[in-house]
């Protein structure tokens, strides 16, 4: 049985991470500074701030993934890894508690946004982890 993981699928993540991250950040950032700035009536402000920070973490990975350093790659992994917490349990914190939560790009694991919230972080660290991705940041350093 052949493995789903094949380069072809690896550079095909690739290729849906350049286009979401940005699109994602876009998003985001927007929704969050009409919530806080421009929307009437707001009177909790957390949820819009949990989307300002999804924002600047879809900005960072968003960078991160185009500067081939191996401090880029670092920065990426945990910013991933930072997204892929805070989506599970906003997420999950939101099914529990909605009236605590608000409606964040992360409530409900990410369904105003057909999930890709939950699956994106996925996606990029197995595009990260590859071994041929890897060695384009690591090139000029020894693997860790």
């Amino acid at each position: 049985m052949r493995s789903l993981l094949t380069p072809t699928a690896v550079r095909a993540i690739g290729q849906i991470l350049a286009v979401s991250y940005p699109l994602l950040a876009l998003s985001a950032g927007a929704r969050s500074i009409y919530q806080l700035f421009f929307k009437p009536g707001v009177t909790d402000y957390f949820p819009p701030t949990l989307s300002a920070v999804a924002a600047v973490i879809y900005l960072v990975a968003t960078v991160a993934f185009v500067i081939r350093k191996p401090w880029a790659w670092w920065v990426s992994v945990g910013a991933l890894s930072f997204e892929m917490v805070g989506v599970l349990l906003v997420g999950s914190l939101s099914l529990v508690m909605p009236e605590v939560i608000g409606r964040t790009v992360w409530h409900d694991l990410g369904i105003d946004y057909g999930f890709l919230p939950l699956i994106q972080p996925l996606l990029g660290l197995v595009w990260l982890f590859w071994p041929a991705n890897r060695r384009l940041f690591f090139a000029t350093a020894t693997l860790p």
